[in-house]
């Protein structure tokens, strides 16, 4: 059976036998820093979010990772118990890892005892923390984006193809 401890600054997943060959991974490294929400939820099935990824995906026993829009999961439950999960901040691996584990209780409060009291993993990119805009709309990839392409059409960087009159 799946089981998770802190080690120094990582909070490690060590993998049973069947979880690691599914998984094709012996353990999943976290910082510690990343964690920024911790839960069991009694229902295994509702930690599981997105499409199924590379894993086994059986009736009661879930290994892998899924893809969902908040990134990508890691996942090694089971169906005869509840399920820890971790919510991980935007630098981390993985998004959320949800594990059954013996004490699923027991284990987030220890999580939650290492836990950041303020997180150190920022949501926004790291070109745009590194510039001084994280937060911002200005910040953004989309935002830069589009101030470049204005740019390229008020001075004219852009052509039209030929044969087409420009608009």
């Amino acid at each position: 059976m799946t089981r998770v401890v802190v080690e120094g600054t990582e909070v490690v997943v060590r993998l049973g036998l069947r979880e690691a060959l599914a998984a094709r991974r012996r353990t999943v490294r976290v910082p510690v820093r990343a964690l920024r929400g911790i839960g069991v939820e009694t229902s295994w099935w509702r930690v599981l979010r997105g499409e199924a990824g590379p894993g086994r995906w059986l009736p009661g026993r879930c290994v892998g990772t899924r893809r969902g829009p908040d990134g990508t999961d890691f996942v090694a439950v089971r169906s005869d118990g509840p399920a820890l999960y971790m919510d991980l901040a935007a630098g981390a691996p993985f998004s959320r890892v949800a594990v059954s584990v013996p004490d699923p209780d027991a284990t987030g409060s220890a999580l939650r005892a290492a836990m950041p009291a303020e997180p150190e993993l920022s949501d926004a990119p790291e070109e745009a923390e590194e510039a001084g805009e994280a937060g911002s709309p200005e910040g953004s990839k989309g935002a830069r984006r589009a101030e470049e392409s204005e740019r390229q059409r008020e001075s004219g960087g852009f052509e039209e193809p030929e044969g087409r009159e420009p608009s």
